[in-house]
């Protein structure tokens, strides 16, 4: 299945509590139990002003419904073409 990397703007998004990054985490769950299983979360980094999202799903207009239900931006999407990490230089 196809790996998105979504770039979500929220400004103070690294000033979040636990309980308000629970409760968004909670909503988007939410709303991927209702899509079902053909769109997954892989994990979330947090930063200054930007959530980024790493999701598995058939394509990007799953992503777009996903976050127009939940009510979270969606202010890029990018298909990712390879993953690298430290192995790929052996």
């Amino acid at each position: 299945m196809p790996k998105y990397v979504i770039e979500r703007e929220i400004p103070d998004a690294g000033k979040l509590t636990t309980e308000q990054l629970k409760a968004i985490s909670q909503a988007s769950c939410g709303v991927l139990l209702k899509m079902g299983s053909e769109i997954q979360w892989v994990h979330s980094y947090v930063t200054d002003n930007k959530i980024y999202c790493v999701y598995n799903a058939p394509n990007e207009e799953m992503i777009m419904e996903h976050a127009k239900q939940g009510g979270f931006p969606a202010n890029s999407i990018s298909k990712v073409s390879v993953v690298i990490d430290p192995v790929t230089a052996e």
